[in-house]
């Protein structure tokens, strides 16, 4: 009974990532060299930034430098969004310091999704 149990547990802590669930981040979009160098993007001047950094962030925290890398969304989306505040939701990496991102909203309004970056492609390339 014993060997059950065990043999239980360990498959259900091996199925554990499959099983993960969405989760809200809220922060900004910021450069990744930004961040790592203690600065946060210059307000109005998000063009130069946009120029130098290849590599966005969402900064959760920038007193305890927390950040996020976001490797399923393309550089120009986060250009788009540089020094605004973003609500992420998405399933946390803690290993790597990522989110697999399911959906952004801006100030309330859902801008970009997977389903709707799908259904985009799906209207684009249908033959």
């Amino acid at each position: 009974m014993k060997r059950l149990l065990a043999v239980t547990v360990i498959g259900l802590l091996l199925l554990a990532p499959v099983f993960a669930m969405a989760a809200n981040f809220t922060g900004s979009i910021q450069g990744f060299m930004c961040v790592t160098q203690g600065k946060v993007c210059p307000v109005g001047k998000e063009d130069p930034v946009a120029a130098v950094e290849n590599v966005f962030v969402l900064l959760v925290d920038a007193a305890k430098g927390e950040y996020y890398f976001l490797p399923n969304l393309e550089r120009e989306l986060l250009v788009r969004h540089l020094n605004q505040e973003v609500k992420i939701t998405g399933t946390l990496d803690k290993k790597f310091k990522s989110i697999k991102v399911s959906e952004i909203s801006v100030k309330g309004k859902v801008v970009w999704s997977q389903a709707m970056e799908d259904q985009m492609r799906k209207d684009l390339f249908a033959d």
